[in-house]
């Protein structure tokens, strides 16, 4: 979903709130191509909202209070007399929810006979058929707006993604560059801190830790931890993994109303952060590697300076022998390094 034509651009004061309990903060909001973006009166940002994602708590009132769907907590109010900005917000969630799926008509078709299956069926309904189940009918945008969820309880504490114009541009770049080998995963973002290297999170988003561009002298490190969350999306659906985590009920909720618990939501953000991940399959993780036409020894060597825990992927490096092409220019590497200092 992209800014409407005409909107590019587009400025407007407000007043944010980050919490239930922060403080009320003077931003001004930017619209972008597919973002709210609010910064302080010092252009620094302090958070991005997807457009698509964008709720509004007081339809048809004024002044206007919108909050990212899912964290009603944070809040953005908009006057009475930005008059364009709310007009360019309500016509791109107008134009967002003609185009999604209705959830209400899925539910009134699927809803009672999943539930007279289920209690016909309690005692053999197994967890994992319910977990089965839902990630083969939730559809996408469900899928990112869970998504976006998650990453707006992981920025509270990672604190909100790092963005410039170039280093933004730099990222996308480096999504591009990764092609098929990046699977499902479809954007990138820079996070300050909170996560030790990346994740992803259902919906196509993988998070990277701002070590992961800063503290090597070359794109391949960053480049390698994509390319491994791509491997593990494949390896374990990332809703999969999120609705095991929750248990049945979280799933049974999401088939039949179309929400999803927040508390489950905080708890798996949580261990996002926290928890360490089996490894993957590393001959497939090699095969990605060869698909994207880049080496795997800067990327080893980043997870074991000696390489004794990566000798496989050292020895085995598909570029052996041959000249790949650079994954990004020194201008726009730079330009990606200095994405968090903007």
């Amino acid at each position: 979903m992209t800014a409407l034509k005409g909107f590019e651009r587009l400025e407007a004061s407000g007043i944010w709130r980050a919490g239930v309990d922060a403080q009320r903060r003077d931003v001004i909001v930017s619209f972008g191509k597919a973002t709210l973006v609010l910064t302080d009166m010092q252009d620094r940002p302090l958070a991005h909202w997807s457009l698509p994602a964008v709720a509004r708590a007081n339809p048809g009132e004024l002044p206007a209070l919108y909050h990212p769907d899912g964290d009603p907590g944070e809040t953005l109010e908009l006057a009475a007399d930005e008059t364009v900005m709310i007009d360019a917000i309500e016509r791109v969630r107008q134009a967002v929810h003609r185009r999604r799926p209705h959830p209400g008509r899925l539910r009134r078709g699927i809803g009672f006979g999943i539930a007279a299956a289920l209690v016909a069926l309690a005692i053999f309904w197994l967890p994992g058929a319910v977990t089965r189940h839902a990630v083969s009918v939730v559809p996408d945008v469900k899928r990112a707006q869970i998504g976006h969820a998650l990453a707006a309880r992981l920025t509270r504490v990672a604190g909100p993604a790092c963005q410039t114009p170039r280093g933004s541009v730099a990222l996308d770049r480096l999504m591009s560059r990764l092609g098929t080998g990046a699977g499902r995963l479809r954007r990138a973002r820079v996070v300050p801190g909170g996560i030790e290297r990346a994740v992803h999170l259902p919906g196509g988003t993988v998070l990277l830790s701002r070590t992961l561009v800063e503290d090597y002298e070359t794109p391949e490190v960053a480049a390698g931890y994509i390319l491994t969350e791509a491997q593990r999306s494949q390896e374990v659906d990332p809703l999969a993994a999120l609705l095991k985590a929750s248990g049945p009920f979280a799933g049974l909720r999401l088939l039949t109303t179309g929400d999803f618990p927040e508390g489950s939501l905080d708890t798996y953000a949580q261990a996002l952060m926290t928890e360490r991940r089996a490894p993957v399959d590393e001959a497939a993780l090699l095969r990605r590697f060869e698909t994207a036409g880049i080496s795997t020894k800067p990327f080893a060597y980043a997870r074991d300076v000696s390489g004794e825990a990566v000798l496989g992927l050292i020895e085995a490096d598909p570029m052996t022998g041959k000249t790949p092409e650079p994954i990004l220019s020194d201008g726009d590497w730079l330009s990606l390094q200095a994405i968090c200092e903007g």
